[in-house]
């Protein structure tokens, strides 16, 4: 998928999603794998996507998130606003660009820099990718990788 833009990226990333991720031992935690239900879906008049992020590790609830995508008025350009349960509340949205095969974000706050990278792979899976830096960009560190595949809604 190589040829979208503006909504037609966000609308690729609507629905229902089970993933597998594998998190990196961080100075947050230890890693391992992990497992992740992604629930997204257009809201406000279809302006913004919202998406609610349930993880759970060896069997327990892990991290949650709730996300808000926008579209920006450029061409390729959007925004994050990300929330979760470790405690981060965004001060400025995330910027965020279209590089014509992946979505790519860049959240700043006082705990160092994290780069979301959300890889569509076909109509029903992707890749997301955070990766942290913590000396202003010059190096990064991969903190989880997870792959999504859609599943039909029940109930």
């Amino acid at each position: 998928m190589t040829s979208l833009e503006g909504y037609d990226v966000l609308a690729a990333l609507v629905g229902d999603w089970v993933g597998d991720e594998q998190i990196a031992t961080t100075r947050w935690g230890q890693g391992g794998p992990a497992n992740a239900q992604v629930s997204a879906r257009f809201d406000v008049g279809g302006k913004v996507l919202v998406q609610d992020y349930r993880g759970e590790r060896d069997g327990k609830p892990a991290l949650q998130a709730h996300a808000v995508f926008v579209a920006g008025i450029e061409p390729g350009e959007y925004a994050l606003y990300w929330f979760d349960s470790y405690g981060f509340t965004p001060a400025q949205p995330a910027l965020g660009h279209w590089d014509g095969s992946r979505l790519v974000f860049l959240r700043s706050s006082s705990r160092g820099q994290t780069r979301h990278i959300y890889e569509l792979v076909g109509d029903d899976n992707y890749r997301l990718t955070l990766e942290s830096s913590f000396d202003g960009g010059v190096n990064w560190e991969r903190v989880m990788h997870g792959e999504y595949r859609r599943v039909e809604r029940t109930g």
